[in-house]
């Protein structure tokens, strides 16, 4: 017996593979990288700057507060000193004896600041010290004056410095380890005959003036160790300049 067939059986029975559907092919999720600035600091000041700017500021500061440096400092201005040269019989100090103006002999100046030595008797006597100040800060930079009597005029210069040496140690202590010896020969502008020395020593350097007047020979010196000579050079040069001698010579 024939079995009949059916279109309907037949593709019953027929494997129908139906393609499920596919998920949809969306695109790789892309995970949005949104960058978070971070939170926004303050500016920091640069610290070096900083500290240079203060630095810089402080120096100033302190320039602006302070006397240029010198031994000047206290000493740019000077108070004129009145000697009298008087003689070791007639000596008796004479500190803040305002009649001493009216019987000077010499006058130089003196740096304000330095103290005045108080000459002896004997060393009046011996050498003709009459006057000396000195820097406190340093005491051998300092000015003094000698004199000697009987004295109408000047010798020779090499003459006149090697008799100031007799008498005076460290004078010729300078003299002999001098590096340059110079000298000459000046007038004021009344003609009085000044020598003028300097010395330039390996540890010192000194300025002496020698004039005669009133049957006198006066000599003014000027010294210091080389680190306060390359220092006040200009103040103790003014001290120099300054000595001369008071009425007719």
């Amino acid at each position: 017996m024939a079995t009949a067939f059916s279109p309907s059986a037949l593709f019953s029975t027929t494997t129908s593979t139906t393609t499920p559907p596919k998920p949809s092919q969306t695109s790789p999720i892309t995970k949005s990288h949104t960058t978070i600035p971070p939170p926004i600091k303050p500016p920091q000041p640069n610290l070096t700057l900083t500290l240079t700017a203060v630095a810089a500021t402080s120096a100033a500061a302190i320039i602006l507060s302070t006397t240029p440096p010198s031994l000047a400092d206290p000493l740019s201005t000077y108070h004129i000193y009145y000697g009298t040269a008087a003689s070791a019989a007639n000596y008796g100090g004479y500190g803040g004896n305002s009649s001493k103006k009216d019987s000077a002999e010499y006058t130089y100046d003196v740096p304000e600041g330095w103290k005045e030595r108080l000459v002896s008797k004997v060393e009046k006597g011996t050498n003709g010290t009459d006057s000396e100040f000195y820097n406190p800060k340093k005491k051998l930079e300092k000015e003094y004056l000698t004199f000697l009597s009987g004295f109408r005029q000047l010798a020779p210069k090499e003459v006149v410095l090697n008799n100031l040496a007799l008498s005076d140690v460290e004078l010729q202590d300078l003299i002999a380890g001098a590096q340059t010896l110079t000298s000459e020969e000046r007038k004021d502008d009344v003609g009085q005959v000044y020598y003028k020395y300097e010395i330039d020593g390996a540890a010192a350097h000194s300025l002496i003036s020698v004039t005669c007047a009133k049957n006198k020979l006066y000599a003014h010196f000027v010294k210091a160790p080389t680190p306060e000579w390359n220092r006040d050079q200009d103040m103790l040069r003014h001290l120099h300049e300054s000595f001369k001698t008071v009425g007719s010579y």
